[in-house]
């Protein structure tokens, strides 16, 4: 593939996004009127996942595991219903939103090497999901809600039971879908190791205007039937019995270090190392009872809560974490485990960086920013280091993203 030529033509395009995605979609919906019904009635969010996909392969082009990532993204797309006929009418539908948009940039060349671009992504990715059939795993998971605990106005705990063993690792997440939004899919952490009786946590706090968020934490009761995508991410252990470790999470990014905590006392329960848990305030500490029990299995971990004074602004817990963080030692020597919005993972990951933490001990699933960029990059070069966020001219008419 000629990667240059794929990178600068997506340049752009991508400086039209917002023209780019809605030619598409619209494009895609004329031509093929049943593929409507696959998505979701509200867009937006679907919209910005588009773009964020495309831009990840193109910067991934000549990386090596763009392959496994591709593979993953087919086993993933299993749950949408897409089929190799999807695939072939969403790559009839990208050329001519790219064609539409990029200009005098679109020469033969250009849509010669997407083409053929597009034909190797779509093989992989049917490939993924071939393999994943082929397995035997299902396109997802039906799972009973048996529990559903409050903590707050925003917060909640489901406890469900899926039907059929649900495979996962202590640190991963898995998508959840409910009948009460159709077609909408979100990501949330798995809160819990595997369990003998098969049942496991989602920890869920209502992002505002977030229609998922706000049926799961309102509105989802004990006996309704949800669905779950295969698990996924890399934030699982990878720490060697009796390795030094540090656990840092704020909000439900308890969810996935409680789960990598239960695991560590059953199978590691001499671990050393320390514990940040992070809040905006003391009731948002939902957690604590958990917390206390986990540390009383795992002795040799001390166990700092951090949240901001009374009266305070939220933002001063996290500047307590940090100074708690610099007043550590031996962080060369730590694997460290860290969940939570992404903003504050960018920001405690470069002062763990700064107190000389190995970048390859860090470990936590990438999320997108929730918010947008105000300055666009000046030259392909800039795109290409520091890949913006997808803008919209009005920004105020779309629903915020859910985490």
């Amino acid at each position: 593939m000629d990667l240059a030529l794929l990178r600068s033509t997506f340049a752009v395009v991508e400086r039209r996004a917002e023209h780019a995605v809605t030619y598409f979609y619209s494009h895609l919906f004329w031509r093929n009127p049943g593929v409507r019904e696959l998505f979701p009635a509200d867009m937006a969010p679907q919209r910005d996942r588009l773009f964020a996909a495309l831009a990840h392969v193109v910067t991934g082009l000549d990386d090596p595991g763009l392959p496994a990532y591709l593979g993953r993204l087919g086993r993933d797309h299993r749950k949408f219903l897409a089929t190799p006929a999807l695939y072939a009418a969403v790559g009839e539908s990208l050329l001519a939103a790219f064609a539409h948009t990029a200009g005098a940039v679109w020469t033969v060349e250009a849509e010669k090497a997407w083409s053929e671009a597009y034909g190797v992504v779509a093989e992989l990715m049917l490939r993924g999901a071939e393999e994943s059939a082929a397995a035997g795993e299902p396109a997802w998971w039906d799972a009973d809600v048996v529990g559903h605990e409050r903590h707050g106005g925003d917060l909640a705990v489901l406890t469900l039971r899926p039907r059929r063993p649900y495979p996962f690792l202590p640190g991963q997440y898995a998508g959840v879908s409910s009948l009460r939004v159709p077609r909408v899919w979100r990501t949330y952490s798995l809160g819990n190791a595997p369990r003998e009786d098969g049942t496991l946590d989602l920890h869920v706090s209502r992002i505002r205007g977030g229609a998922m968020s706000t049926a799961l934490v309102e509105e989802v009761r004990p006996g309704e039937t949800l669905r779950l995508s295969a698990a996924g991410g890399a934030a699982t252990s990878h720490t060697a019995p009796g390795g030094l470790r540090t656990y840092v999470c704020a909000g439900t990014g308890w969810a996935p270090v409680k789960a990598l905590l239960e695991e560590a006392a059953a199978c590691d329960p001499g671990a050393e190392g320390r514990i940040f848990m992070v809040a905006r305030s003391r009731e948002y500490l939902y957690g604590r009872e958990d917390l206390d029990r986990l540390a009383a299995r795992l002795p040799g971990l001390s166990v700092t809560p951090i949240t901001s004074a009374p009266r305070h602004p939220r933002d001063q817990a996290t500047e307590r974490l940090l100074t708690a963080l610099r007043s550590c030692g031996r962080w060369p020597d730590h694997d460290v485990y860290l969940a939570g919005p992404p903003g504050f993972l960018t920001e405690v990951t470069e002062v763990l960086t700064e107190l000389g933490t190995d970048p390859s001990r860090l470990h936590h699933d990438a999320l997108p920013p929730a918010g947008r960029f105000a300055a666009r990059p000046s030259s392909r070069a800039e795109w290409l280091l520091h890949r913006p966020a997808v803008h919209w001219h009005d920004p105020a008419a779309r629903a915020p993203r859910e985490d």
